[in-house]
């Protein structure tokens, strides 16, 4: 088992319907974690939720919603993701990032 003590959590909240440059903000942010190395990112949709304007969107059957909350976890080590953040606060407009230390520990696949 490995571990990692100096580890980071990245959340980046955003809605379905965020932009980066004509592309989905989510899809654009994983192909840039992606290219810098980062070691995992997963993309959550919520099922409810509002943001700064306190609109609420939900999944909620009498309601039609096309802007779902989306929550990017991200986790490597603090130095990987505050070389990456800079580009991450670009694309992500009026979104939510929040970090919060970690001690990151995995199993190594053998080969």
């Amino acid at each position: 088992m490995e571990t990692i003590p100096h580890g980071r959590l990245l959340r980046i909240f955003i809605c379905e319907s965020d932009h980066f440059e004509g592309r989905p903000a989510d899809a654009a942010i994983i192909d840039t974690l992606r290219e810098a190395g980062i070691s995992g990112a997963t993309v959550l949709r919520g099922v409810a939720g509002y943001g700064m304007s306190s609109v609420m969107h939900t999944t909620h059957v009498l309601r039609l919603s096309e802007n779902l909350p989306l929550v990017i976890e991200v986790v490597d080590t603090a130095g990987k993701i505050d070389e990456v953040l800079p580009e991450i606060e670009k694309m992500i407009g009026e979104g939510l990032i929040t970090m919060q230390e970690v001690t990151i520990r995995r199993r190594k696949t053998p080969r």
